[in-house]
């Protein structure tokens, strides 16, 4: 399950019956929650100091007063978390009061197990995301320098750490791990936070280049060297003189070309092709791929002197799929960048983003960005849903509706509530997709009130 990509989820568990916290502690135990019980609204205030919930489950009556209003105004101890409130029939009116002072959900005793199991896991999930969002806010209010190297993972935490240590001093780079895990996102960070900021950042894809024309491009040439040269032409390291050059996929570079190179870096100096005015500069070179350079060195084919010269300090990235936490942060990233471009609101549907969430993306971070933005640009009112996903990925979306499907359709066997309750929220999205989010049309269509919807979205969390 998602969940498990992060630390074990936990719940407070708030009801003066033992017996009841007992036997529900150990079914959301064997769920994997990590639960603890209080008997009362002051344990659970004591409780909540020490034990950082994820979810409160509360019973609506509470000793010493036993009374429910009084229960309604301990909402706000448990300081933004979801809160449920457990109730018996009677308590009905006043459940859905609490809903309205901000409880995310009641149930009624006595609990259907499944039901419980479907709300606990939707109210977490949003939880987890509004926290990731609230990080992401902290990282976009810099959106500069290391911070561009988006996630709260150990491993980019350490990665942003890293660039903040070496990027003021001329040390050469070499950046490793799998494609699309952000390779040239850290070099260009590098730059951005060097003394060599002002100057140029020239990337350069190795393996792009044809061997026979890498040379000139690199070294630039001059008028009548070959056939075709009829004028003298800059060459990239040139242009990279007092900044920062990238050689993205260096394991890729012909075996002719690095002994070229690895001169220029012992000596700072080169010869345009033709040309015989020897140039110099000052560069910091910045090297990145996705092959094990020292099992090219053993091999033959990449040269052990400039596997050196180049190695300096590594940075070595994590595919996505050892990093999922990553995968909410990086999402609305990206979505705010689409809002830019595309000067829209864009916003991902629960199911949607649990669908992002549970997939392995091996193609890491590129793919991801890749499907996110295919997705957005087919949902015409900004909301995508699962419907958007489906009709480009019909092969991924059937395979998670038979190993997850209470996440993602609605369970026939279920209790006529929860039904019910599926059955609105699915209306409901579909009324105001339909209407561009124009709540009093969305009313009109569903038979309701605009306050009557108003409530409905609020107590849903839509």
């Amino acid at each position: 399950m998602t969940e498990n990509t992060h630390r074990q989820q936990r719940i407070l568990l708030v009801d003066d019956e033992p017996a009841f916290r007992e036997l529900a502690g150990r079914w959301l135990a064997k769920h994997n929650y990590h639960v603890r019980s209080a008997g009362s609204l002051a344990q659970a205030e004591q409780a909540i100091a020490e034990f950082d919930a994820d979810l409160v489950l509360l019973d609506l009556s509470m000793p010493p007063s036993f009374d429910p209003q009084e229960t309604l105004q301990s909402i706000g101890l448990f300081a933004g978390r979801p809160v449920i409130i457990i109730t018996g029939h009677a308590d009905r009116e006043l459940a859905l009061k609490a809903v309205e002072l901000g409880a995310w959900d009641f149930i009624a005793k006595p609990i259907d197990p499944e039901l419980l199991a479907v709300v606990v896991r939707r109210a977490i999930t949003k939880h987890t995301l509004e926290k990731e969002l609230n990080q992401l806010k902290q990282v976009t209010a810099k959106a500069q320098g290391a911070e561009t190297y988006i996630g709260h993972s150990q491993n980019a935490q350490m990665i942003r750490g890293l660039i903040e240590r070496i990027a003021p001093t001329d040390v050469r780079v070499l950046v490793t791990g799998p494609s699309g895990t952000g390779k040239e996102v850290i070099s260009q960070a590098l730059h951005d936070m060097s003394h060599r900021s002002s100057k140029a950042f020239v990337s350069v894809h190795c393996g792009a280049i044809p061997a026979e024309l890498l040379e000139s491009e690199l070294f630039g040439y001059v008028k009548g060297a070959f056939t075709g040269a009829e004028k003298d032409k800059v060459g990239l390291l040139s242009l990279a003189d007092g900044g920062t050059l990238f050689l993205d996929e260096i394991g890729e570079m012909p075996l002719v070309m690095q002994v070229k190179l690895l001169r220029v870096l012992q000596e700072g100096t080169f010869f345009p092709v033709g040309g015989r005015e020897q140039k110099h500069i000052d560069i910091r070179v910045v090297s990145a791929t996705n092959a094990d350079l020292f099992a090219k060195v053993q091999a033959g084919s990449f040269r052990e002197d400039l596997y050196y010269r180049i190695k300096g300090v590594n940075i070595e990235t994590q595919a996505l799929a050892e990093r999922l936490e990553d995968v909410p942060v990086l999402l609305q990233a990206f979505l705010k960048h689409l809002e830019n471009l595309q000067s829209r609101n864009l916003q991902l549907m629960p199911d949607a983003m649990q669908w992002f969430r549970d997939q392995t993306w091996q193609g890491n971070v590129r793919e991801l960005r890749n499907a996110l933005e295919s997705v957005a640009s087919i949902s015409p009112t900004g909301r995508i849903t699962m419907e958007d996903i489906q009709l480009l990925y019909p092969n991924r979306v059937a395979q998670l509706l038979q190993t997850h499907p209470s996440e993602y359709a609605t369970n026939s066997d279920g209790t006529l509530d929860e039904q019910v309750r599926e059955l609105e929220i699915r209306l409901i999205h579909q009324a105001l997709t339909h209407h561009q989010d124009n709540r009093t049309q969305a009313a009109k269509q569903l038979g309701i009130s605009r306050q009557g919807l108003i409530k409905k979205i609020e107590r849903y969390g839509l």
